[in-house]
């Protein structure tokens, strides 16, 4: 009985052994087929497959400010509406610009007149110039005869055929003849000389006519800049601008934002650079939207890292070097069709995956 008894538990030794080893056997080859699964996902997927979360979606938004200054009598616009491109959206109070408007209007009708007036007064001179040169003429004419007669009668005098009186009056004729010659020419010297002073006048007058046009050219921008027209379509954010508030030019008053031309800027490691390229296939995970994946394409790189554009650039000739990977923004182009893009906002997060297989069709960026 005994016997028997201690040689019962040899017996079942065996199909216990057996078992453990077929369940290991089964752990071992289920980890050795997800091992070489994994493998497999790595040779053929992962490697090519670069990732970051370090992504938002940005648009080309458009702060708005005045060029001039003033009070704002208008806001036409409200929290987040949609405007269109050229839409007011900000109205300055314009009584000054207006008077200064008129003035600069005022002051271009008097230059002109001006120069009307110095071209009549020209045109008079010139006459009078005719007029000078005419009796210039005359006494021309005047003083040959007298001259003639002189010495006609110079000869009969002398020889006691005429009187010396006759000969006085003569000479007297003669010399009042010749002064009234130099009169007029005189005259026609200091006509001319007042005809080159008027050119000079008119030109004068025309240097003013075209300042005061360029001073209205220049107040009737101020007063055209008393309305701030949206420059793009979007949506009104961050609208800072009150009823009532004194601004200056450059003053922030709101953004427009484009909803229509949103994109992605994602800061990938410089390590992962190696084979990315334009036009490789991206896909868009939003936080906002997990149950949609969004497609997109490499649409550009960034010219250096973005320590490079930072603020404060670190300066690494310093003693105290520790060298860190960059990163560099990537631009991203949506291309995904779906009516979810609508809902996208600039400032969201995104992880993003692009696709870097060397036999990947890439779109033209």
């Amino acid at each position: 009985m005994t016997t028997s008894s201690e040689a019962s538990p040899a017996v079942n030794v065996k199909p216990q052994t057996n078992k453990k080893r077929r369940i290991i056997f089964r752990v071992v080859a289920v980890a050795v087929l997800i091992a070489l699964m994994a493998f497999l996902y790595w040779f053929f997927i992962a490697r090519y497959s670069e990732s970051t979360d370090d992504a938002y979606l940005q648009a080309d938004s458009v702060t708005l400010a005045p060029k001039v200054s003033g009070y704002v009598s208008k806001v036409l616009v409200k929290d987040n509406q949609w405007v269109k491109a050229g839409q007011p959206v900000v109205q300055l109070e314009d009584d000054q610009y207006q008077a200064r408007l008129n003035q600069a209007s005022a002051n271009i009708m008097a230059d002109r007149a001006a120069i009307d007036q110095a071209t009549a007064e020209i045109n008079r001179q010139n006459a009078q110039i005719e007029q000078a040169q005419a009796q210039q003429r005359s006494a021309q004419v005047q003083l040959n005869y007298s001259n003639r007669e002189y010495q006609r009668y110079l000869p009969l005098a002398a020889s006691g055929a005429e009187n010396q009186e006759k000969l006085a009056e003569l000479r007297r004729s003669r010399d009042q003849a010749q002064a009234d010659y130099d009169a007029n020419v005189a005259a026609v010297k200091s006509a001319s000389a007042q005809i080159q002073s008027m050119h000079a006048q008119i030109e004068q007058a025309k240097a003013q006519l075209a300042s005061a046009e360029a001073n209205r050219a220049q107040s009737d921008i101020d007063y055209r800049g008393t309305v701030i027209y949206s420059p793009q379509d979007g949506r009104v954010g961050d609208r800072a601008v009150r009823v009532g508030q004194y601004v200056q030019p450059g003053t922030r008053l709101l953004t427009v934002v484009p909803e229509n031309d949103l994109y992605l800027v994602a800061n990938f490691k410089e390590t992962q650079l190696t084979h990315m390229l334009p036009g490789q296939a991206a896909t868009l995970h939003v936080d906002a939207f997990p149950g949609h994946d969004f497609s997109g394409v490499v649409d550009s790189f960034a010219p250096g890292t973005g320590s490079l554009f930072a603020l404060l650039p670190p300066d690494n000739a310093t003693g105290n070097f520790t060298k860190i990977v960059q990163r560099v923004p990537v631009r991203i182009r949506i291309t995904d069709t779906n009516d979810a893009v609508k809902r996208l906002l600039a400032g969201m997060s995104v992880t993003v995956d692009v696709n870097t297989h060397p036999n990947q069709h890439q779109a033209q960026p």
